[in-house]
C-alpha cells in the first residue's frame, strides 16, 4: 500500500492505524460512506450520525454513499436518507447494482436480454445500461445476474437462475456479502444467496462479482463522484476497508456495524484500516498516531500495549475502561488504537496473542 499523509505508517514492516492533526472531515475532501451498519440499521438512523454528516457537509466535505446493497434504487436510497435528515440527491449514490449493470454493459451487446434475480435497485440500473431485465430463464436472456432482494425473496428466483446457468450463460452478481446488518440483528446477505445458487449447479459456474472490494465498485465509485481525496468509511473489513485498500485511498472502521474490536485486531493487513473510532463522529476529530517505542510496545494517548512471550499486555488510565460516557470512550478507543499496532505487529511476526482478556477488563 502507499504510504501517504494520514496512512497508517510502517514500522518493522508492520502498518499501524494512522494519525491525522486534523479532523478528518478536513484533511479529506469527500466521504465515501457506507450504509448499512454506518448510517442506518434496518432503515433507522444510527446514534449520531445525522448528526455527524450535517456538521462534516457543512463545513464542506462532499458526502456520497457507497453501498453493496443492490436493492434499493439511487432516488430510493436518497429519498431515505433526506427524511432521515440528511439532504441528499441520487447522484450521491453509488450501489453494486449500478457497478455490476456496467460491466454488463461492457461485455454484452445494448438490448441485451439479462435475467434478473435481485429487486427494483438492480432492475433500473440494468435499464440504465440499455439492458433488457427478463423474469424467466426461457426468456431468451444472455445473462444472468443476482443482487440482493430483500428477505422475502422468493426461493424460485434462485431455481430460475440455477436453470440458466446449467446452459451455460455467464453469471453476474453484485456482491458476495454473506450477512447484511438490520434493525433486529445480522441477517443472510447476497453472498448467501449466491451459495445457494452455486451449489444448486453444482459449483460449476464463477460469477464475476462487482461490489466492494473488487475493482469495478471502485471504478464506479470514482467515476461518479470524481473525489480527489476521498475517505472510505465503512462497518466491513472484507468489502468497505479492503475496497480502500485495494483502491489505495485511506478508511475508517466504525464500530457501530458487522465488524467488532476482536475481528479488528484480526485483521490481515489488507483489513486493517487507516482509522478506526466508535462511531460517525470519528469524522469529526483529530485522530492520534499510533508510536512504536523502543522497546517493541505501542502507545496511543495515555495508553501502551506490547506482547511478551506470547501474551498481550496494557497498561492505561482506570478511569478510561469502559465506554458509558463520552470520555471513557474516547480513551478506550485510544487503547484499541494501541492493541492494534502490538497485535498487527505480533501477527505479522507469526504470533497469535489471545485478546480476550485483555478486550474484557477494557469492556469494548
Amino acid at each position: 500500500m502507499t504510504v501517504r499523509d494520514g496512512q497508517g505508517r510502517r514500522e518493522s514492516g508492520t502498518t499501524l492505524p494512522g494519525g491525522s492533526a486534523l479532523p478528518l472531515s478536513e484533511a479529506y475532501d469527500t466521504a465515501l460512506l457506507d450504509l448499512d451498519g454506518v448510517v442506518y440499521a434496518g432503515g433507522a438512523a444510527i446514534a449520531h450520525a445525522v448528526e455527524t454528516l450535517t456538521t462534516a457537509r457543512s463545513g464542506g466535505m462532499r458526502l456520497a454513499y457507497v453501498t453493496n446493497n443492490a436493492l434499493r434504487t439511487p432516488d430510493t436510497v436518497a429519498a431515505h436518507l433526506t427524511e432521515l435528515g440528511v439532504p441528499t440527491g441520487p447522484g450521491e449514490v453509488i450501489t453494486s447494482a449500478q457497478a455490476v449493470a456496467r460491466l454488463i454493459s461492457e461485455e454484452m451487446p445494448a438490448g441485451s436480454r439479462v435475467l434478473l434475480i435481485g429487486g427494483e435497485g438492480l432492475r433500473v440500473a440494468l435499464r440504465e445500461r440499455g439492458l433488457v431485465p427478463v423474469e424467466s430463464a426461457d426468456d431468451d436472456p444472455v445473462a444472468v445476474v443476482q443482487g440482493y432482494g430483500g428477505p422475502e425473496m422468493p426461493w424460485s428466483r434462485f431455481a430460475e437462475a440455477a436453470y440458466a446457468l446449467a446452459r451455460g450463460l455467464p453469471w453476474y452478481v453484485s456482491n458476495t456479502d454473506l450477512t447484511i446488518p438490520g434493525a433486529r440483528g445480522i441477517g443472510p446477505g447476497n453472498g448467501a444467496a449466491v451459495e445457494v445458487v452455486r451449489i444448486a449447479t453444482g459449483g460449476r459456474t464463477e460469477p464475476k462479482v462487482a461490489g466492494k472490494p473488487l475493482p469495478p465498485m471502485h471504478r464506479e465509485t470514482v467515476l461518479r463522484t470524481g473525489a480527489r481525496r476521498p475517505l472510505v468509511v465503512g462497518d466491513r473489513l472484507d468489502t468497505d476497508i479492503e475496497g480502500a485498500f485495494n483502491g489505495g485511498v485511506d478508511s475508517l472502521l466504525v464500530l457501530t456495524g458487522v465488524t467488532d474490536v476482536r475481528q479488528l485486531l484480526r485483521a490481515v493487513p489488507a483489513h486493517r484500516p487507516t482509522y478506526v473510532a466508535t462511531d460517525l463522529r470519528g469524522l469529526l476529530t483529530a485522530h492520534p498516531q499510533v508510536v512504536a517505542d523502543a522497546d517493541g510496545g505501542f502507545g496511543c494517548g495515555e495508553w501502551r500495549a506490547s506482547v511478551r512471550g506470547g501474551e498481550l499486555l496494557l497498561e492505561g488510565p482506570e478511569s478510561g475502561t469502559g465506554t458509558g460516557a463520552e470520555n471513557g470512550a474516547g480513551e478506550a478507543m485510544d487503547a484499541v488504537r494501541a492493541l492494534c499496532g502490538a497485535v498487527w505487529s505480533a501477527a505479522d511476526a507469526g504470533e497469535t496473542p489471545d485478546v480476550d482478556e485483555v478486550l474484557t477488563r477494557l469492556g469494548v
